[in-house]
């Protein structure tokens, strides 16, 4: 079982160097989207059943999340916050994390779906350790949050560097992409450059803190759980 996870975790991390020198040649790929790929390339290659792979990888690779998580403390160490507008910044991300529940949940409610549905679609916004934390605290069905936190962290970082053609901002760039596709958004973003790696990082950060702090009240008043 131990070679077993090895080899997963050694699979997975090639995927990913890979997905990396592809992206420096072909900046239009998404690193994840692509690693994701060879992953897949990889396990047919060899002939490894992914449910056997899946088996012997989530357990390393979901502590390693939460650790990651975690160690976004340091880029945001790191910042310089000199002349930076830090009111304005405060209201960008205080409205990114009401706007990032509450739209999600309307659009499900006007779409008529059940209650666990709206429920797991308040966490679409904030990264994969905090939204199952919060999914857990407003008993919404972990297993459709975290399909829908990986989904639209998957679509933002895809889409992020089409729609950012015409900006210019590393800052504005990496703080969007923090903001609107979480853990996905922040790998993209430090490809970009270092300034916006760590603008996506406090957007993460920060959003995924406001959000597990006001979301459970804001549910509990509703009476939805």
């Amino acid at each position: 079982m131990f070679l077993t996870v090895i080899a997963a975790f050694v699979l997975t991390l090639m995927a990913h160097i890979s997905a990396r020198l592809l992206s420096r040649r072909l900046p239009a790929l998404p690193t994840v989207i692509t690693a994701i790929g060879l992953v897949l390339i990889f396990l047919w290659v060899l002939g490894w059943d992914y449910t056997h792979y899946y088996a012997a990888a989530q357990p390393v690779f979901d502590r390693l999340l939460g650790y990651v998580t975690v160690l976004l403390a340091i880029p945001l160490a790191a910042m310089d916050f000199k002349g930076l507008p830090v009111k304005r910044l405060s209201l960008i991300v205080m409205t990114a994390s009401v706007v990032g529940a509450l739209l999600p949940m309307s659009v499900a409610y006007l779409l008529s779906l059940n209650v666990d549905t709206i429920l797991a679609f308040a966490t679409r916004s904030v990264t994969t350790p905090i939204g199952l934390s919060v999914a857990s605290l407003i008993h919404a069905p972990l297993a459709m949050a975290n399909l829908i936190i990986i989904i639209s962290g998957l679509l933002g970082g895809t889409l992020g560097k089409f729609l950012f053609a015409n900006v210019h901002d590393d800052r504005a760039k990496g703080l969007a992409l923090g903001l609107a596709a979480h853990a996905f958004g922040t790998v993209e973003a430090w490809q970009i450059s270092t300034t916006a790696g760590r603008y996506a990082a406090f957007g993460l950060a920060v959003n995924g803190l406001l959000t597990a702090v006001w979301l459970p009240f804001f549910v509990s008043a509703l009476s939805l759980s």
